[in-house]
């Protein structure tokens, strides 16, 4: 599951201020006079040779249109630290709050820009989960991207989705039978998945059409998606799951082994899978994963105890 935020970025080396320039209070001053007078080619005037071969005119207006389109006018603007080369700014937009990262060349031009989700310098990293999780599903399931090592598991390389798993089930060493471009035919597809522990369902995504296996939906890149939140503030976030399958709501408490709803294959996955995640705030935009441990399970018919899966493993819960 990987997308790209908006990102327009050139930076250089590195060098440490201690705060805000003038010549980048005026430049960006114009740039919120600009942006909110959806002015795109002075946008683009202020961009020095180097940012405007990386991002001629029509991309420039392309991504400013979006933009506003998407956060709406900035209403305000604040110096926020600096960071290698550039300047964060926290913007706030109509509808979202965003960082804007912004470095000038030594003729006050734009040489580098890139707005990202804006991300609280008070959230604390998350190592691993401190709550006893079993697994969340019956049966048993393949791990088909899992671990610490980016060998093993892609999502490593990913702040937002770190040690996150991708599981599915295999039969004779393949995931579906008959049409590979029909669901139905997925042995993961449609089944139920459960609370790995009791928890209060803080996030819920629904009305996300499933793939056509093989192909995929950046723009809605989680699907149908649950967020749990346990008793000690660490968050699970489940993705991909089947149409109309959710069951439970925000605000509701679930029980351990409650059902949740269906794997499925929504939004930026190519087949159904569930894609299972520990990270230590709700919005996954702004998070960092950590480390998902199950208390008590079955791995290739080996009782393993705090247990965290990682690639090849054949994984089932204890009983019932």
């Amino acid at each position: 599951m990987k997308k790209g935020l908006f990102v327009l970025l050139l930076l250089v080396s590195i060098v440490s201020f201690s705060q805000e320039k003038e010549n980048y209070k005026k430049v960006v001053s114009e740039f919120e006079s600009f942006y909110n007078d959806e002015n795109y080619d002075a946008i683009y005037n202020m961009y020095n040779y180097d940012m405007k071969k990386a991002l001629p005119l029509v991309k420039t207006k392309a991504f400013f249109t979006d933009l506003n389109k998407n956060l709406g006018h900035i209403s305000k603007v604040e110096f926020n630290k600096l960071k290698d080369l550039a300047h964060i700014y926290k913007i706030t937009f109509a509808s979202e709050v965003r960082d804007l990262s912004v470095y000038l060349d030594n003729n006050n031009r734009i040489g580098g820009l890139m707005v990202t989700y804006h991300k609280p310098d008070n959230l604390k990293l998350l190592e691993r989960n401190s709550t006893k999780l079993k697994l969340p599903f019956n049966d048993e399931w393949d791990v088909f991207w899992g671990g610490t090592e980016e060998a093993e598991n892609y999502h490593v390389a990913y702040e937002n989705q770190k040690f996150a798993y991708d599981i599915l089930i295999m039969k004779d060493g393949v995931s579906f039978h008959g049409d590979a471009k029909v669901n139905e035919n997925y042995f993961a597809f449609g089944k139920e998945i459960i609370a790995p522990c009791d928890a209060k369902v803080v996030k819920v995504i629904t009305g996300v059409e499933d793939n056509i296996p093989g192909e995929l939906n950046p723009e809605q890149l989680t699907g149908n998606t649950i967020v749990l939140e346990t008793s000690n503030k660490e968050y699970i976030l489940f993705a991909h799951l089947k149409y109309q399958s959710i069951v439970v709501r925000e605000g509701q408490f679930i029980r351990q082994g409650g059902l949740l709803g269906q794997c499925g294959n929504s939004g930026n996955s190519t087949e159904p899978h569930l894609h299972v995640s520990l990270q230590n705030t709700v919005d996954m935009n702004i998070a960092t994963g950590g480390k998902m441990y199950f208390d008590k399970i079955l791995v290739n018919d080996e009782l393993k105890r705090d247990y965290l899966p990682v690639k090849g493993d054949v994984i089932k819960n204890i009983g019932r």
